[in-house]
């Protein structure tokens, strides 16, 4: 079987019945600063997952190095597959600016969305996450925003309030390119909760 069949078909999935509260309760790392989407955790065993091609120019060279050093960082954690074509990823790297955010710029962002897609003749919702990653900026910062915004993408939705965690909502003045074991608690957690997406 292939692992990432070539997707036949996606449009928007439709809305999903609203999700019953869930309680912080005791969770390790910072797993309690972690919010569900609207169809529950967004975990998937196997993430399959495309990257903007590098252009001719050494900026866009430098920015597809420092993503996939990222990315390889996460293959550690999570299982992941590349896919050479970007409408059949569940995760999309692209070289691009953020939008302003109440008037304010980013170096990263992550877009969720929930897609019916049909795979290999059947029909599934899968999670869309597109990353936008700044090129505009130097090579270590490019590595640690997309290692952070990856871990947003993966399922950690939420930040962490340490700055030495890959999550934390405001870094320090040193970039963190290595997961914490903090993250790893967390991810770990994470993954051992139902997932609110189809497999």
């Amino acid at each position: 079987m292939i692992p990432c069949p070539p997707v036949e078909m996606r449009v928007a999935a439709p809305e999903a019945a609203p999700m019953a509260s869930i309680s912080p309760g005791d969770r390790p790392g910072y797993a309690a600063a972690l919010e569900p989407s609207r169809r529950g955790w967004v975990t998937l065993p196997l993430w399959c997952v495309w990257v903007e091609p590098p252009g001719p120019d050494l900026w866009s060279k430098r920015w597809h190095g420092a993503v996939e050093t990222s990315l390889a960082t996460w293959a550690t954690h999570l299982k992941l597959i590349r896919v050479k074509n970007a409408s059949d990823a569940h995760l999309r790297l692209w070289r691009r600016n953020p939008p302003l955010q109440a008037g304010r710029a980013s170096n990263g962002r992550a877009l969720l969305s929930f897609e019916l897609v049909q795979r290999g003749g059947k029909k599934i919702v899968e999670p869309l996450v597109d990353l936008l990653i700044s090129p505009g900026i130097r090579q270590e910062a490019i590595e640690a925003t997309s290692l952070h915004e990856l871990g947003h993408g993966f399922g950690l939705w939420g930040h962490s309030d340490q700055p030495t965690d890959v999550m934390a909502a405001k870094p320090g003045p040193t970039p963190i390119k290595q997961l914490s074991k903090r993250d790893r608690l967390t991810l770990n957690w994470l993954y051992n909760q139902p997932s609110g997406v189809s497999p």
